[in-house]
Formats: C-alpha cells, structure tokens, sequence
C-alpha cells in the first residue's frame, strides 16, 4: 500500500512510518523539510515538499499536519499559524486530490478531544456535540469539517480525536519531566479537570486498525477506556518517576502566564473510546500506571 502523510515528522507521524516500514508499505511523507524526512522517519521514506512530486497512484492519505496547540500563548498571530497549519493544510491537500484521475480509498485526518471544549464532568462519547465554544474546539471543528469534504471525492473519511499522547520521545509528557524529576510537579489548578491519554504503541495501533476497516468512517475517540483526574495523573506520574508531586500549579498564575492557553490546562474532557470499542479495537494500555511503567525506563 502507498501511504501519503502530512505531519510525518511529528511524534505519531515517526512512529507511524517506523510501524508501516514493518509492514511493508510504501511511504511518502508531504514535509516543508523534506531533506529530514528520510533520517526522522526512516530512509526508504519518500519526502516531498509539493503534492504534485507524490508519484502517484496513492492507496490512503494520513493527515497530521499541524503547529503544536500548547508550545506558546495564543497571540492572533499564532491563531492564525494554528489555523493555516490545519485547515489551510488540508485545504491544500483536498485541491490536490480531487485533481487525482485514481483516488486514493481512505484519508485518516486528525483532529482532538478539544472538539468537544471543555466538558466538565460530562462523559463524551463521540455522539456527544460540543460542549464549550472555545478556541480549541473552533479549530478542531473546521479541521474535521474541512476533511469531510473529501467524502464528496467518493473517499472514506475518518476523524481521529486524539487524546493526551504518552510517550518516551516527545509530546506533552517531556514536558513535565523536569519539574517532576526537581520534585516541583503536582496537580494544575484543582486538579479535578479529566486527562483523557493515550499510549504511543495504542495511538500507532488505533490508527492502523482504522486505515485497514473498510468500514470504519466518522469520528473515534482516540484515547484510552479510563480517563483520569489531573490529580490522579500528577500522583501517578510522580510514583512511576519516584518523586513527590505536591506542588500545586495555582490557576491564577497559569492564566496571567499564559492567558487564552491556560483554559487548555485547566479544562478537560471525560472522553471514552466508544467506537473504537464497538469497532473491534483492542487496547494494549488501559491503565494509566502500567502505561507510564512501560515508559518508565526511557523518561
């Protein structure tokens, strides 16, 4: 199978390109670095800098491409770069295919659990609507709204909202290493704000079981059975790496520090993987605990 990616160098994109290697497929990768792709994302992968040096025919599209939601504060400029990387994006990429004489079958487009805004003590499944119209759901809306279109191409389309990614080589979790390995991580806010997560080896897994279920099409949330408390989660963390995690982050700070971006931190979604369950789809980590001891020796 020849699978084109955008957002191939990002963490799930890596460790999807090391997984469908395996697999045999054939990889092209749609990067603004094309000359890095072959060393991040493994050398018989194809990197390309425009959508018409993709050699065609292409079997199935994988759409990651976008800026990191929570690197810096919201300024309208990064909005707007939040918005181009992932709607502009697949805009891009929607001209490109409906250009194609042979389609390609399936296009896997991103997305997130800020779909739903924040949703407080509210379970979501993905028959669930928005909750809050914040920023972040705005931006997944529009994402998924702007990749459905490919449906009208005769494409099947499925949205992956993704939750909290857990792993070893980047993401959110390397980001807390150093104050929880100081002994200075501990719960934001109240901590009572739901973590949806996920492993590495799930999120790879998840999505390969979509690409292959040729009936699979629409929303899954892509996040593991058992959310946890922000509490739950600092506590947890703290024991996997053998440190104390008391140290509060207080709300106020988060917000005169990071303004917009704080409601991120000290909102959540309680999301399940209905879908995904109903699918057929097996996770390997249900747990928050054994998911962060399988990490445990590369943090």
């Amino acid at each position: 199978m020849h699978i084109l990616l955008t957002g191939g160098t990002g963490l799930i994109g890596r460790q999807l390109c090391r997984y469908w290697l395996t697999q045999g497929h054939r990889l092209t990768v749609w990067s603004r670095r094309p000359e890095q792709v072959a060393n991040l994302c493994g050398a018989q992968v194809q990197g390309v800098a425009r959508l018409e040096q993709v050699a065609a025919p292409v079997d199935a599209v994988v759409n990651l491409a976008g800026a990191p939601i929570a690197d810096r504060p919201w300024t309208h400029k990064r909005k707007a770069l939040l918005w181009s990387s992932r709607i502009g994006t697949t805009e891009t990429l929607l001209a490109w295919l409906e250009g194609l004489e042979q389609k390609p079958a399936v296009l896997i487009s991103g997305s997130a659990v800020g779909w739903y805004g924040d949703g407080g003590e509210r379970e979501l499944s993905e028959d669930s609507g928005p909750v809050q119209d914040d920023f972040p759901s705005q931006l997944c809306i529009a994402w998924e709204e702007t990749a459905q279109r490919a449906e009208a191409l005769g494409m099947r389309v499925v949205l992956v909202r993704t939750g909290l990614v857990l792993a070893a080589e980047g993401g959110f979790l390397s980001r807390l290493l150093l104050p929880f390995k100081l002994a200075l991580g501990g719960p934001i806010g109240n901590g009572r704000q739901w973590m949806p997560w996920v492993h590495i080896k799930d999120q790879i897994a998840l999505i390969d079981f979509l690409l292959h279920k040729s009936d699979a099409s629409g929303p899954y949330n892509a996040c593991a059975p058992h959310p946890v408390r922000n509490s739950e989660f600092a506590k947890t963390l703290g024991q996997v790496l053998h440190r104390p995690a008391v140290v509060p982050m207080p709300a106020f700070a988060l917000r005169v520090g990071l303004g917009e971006l704080s409601g991120l931190l000290l909102g959540g979604q309680k999301t399940v993987p209905e879908r995904l369950l109903a699918a057929g789809f097996t996770f390997q980590f249900t747990e928050l605990r054994a998911a962060l001891d399988d990490l445990s020796s590369r943090l």
